[in-house]
């Protein structure tokens, strides 16, 4: 039943965060790029940011739903954004990066996966 409950649980959230990051993936081109080495703080104020101009466009988008434009969201090609952006941030010292991929491959670890979920069966 725990393992039921936790499967329940998890597909719900999942399905929400999926819709969620669509939503945001299809509207801001930085979320679609890679970014597996990027700073996690800095990732957390970009989601942030998309979030709050998301929800500020969909508040927009109610008070004129007859005068919204699709084109006004889209964009020509070779107009890009990421072609004006510095990704200075988002270079790495090899430290950092191997760092961050030991962690990354000691979670993916089958012993420590199960590990991970038996405990948020057991939290849930």
């Amino acid at each position: 039943p725990k393992a039921s409950l936790f499967a329940t649980h998890q597909e719900g959230v999942r399905k929400d965060v999926e819709r969620a990051f669509g939503v945001l993936q299809a509207r801001f081109a930085i979320i679609k790029n890679p970014a597996l080495s990027w700073d996690k703080v800095k990732i957390g104020k970009i989601m942030k940011a998309c979030i709050i101009l998301h929800n500020m466009i969909v508040e927009d988008e109610r008070d004129d739903v007859n005068e919204t434009n699709p084109q006004d969201f889209t964009r020509e090609e070779g107009t890009s954004t990421s072609q004006r952006v510095n990704y200075a941030f988002a270079r790495t010292t090899s430290t950092i990066a191997n760092n961050m991929l030991a962690n990354r491959t000691r979670i993916r670890e089958k012993k420590m996966h199960l590990q991970l979920k038996a405990d948020l069966v057991e939290h849930i």
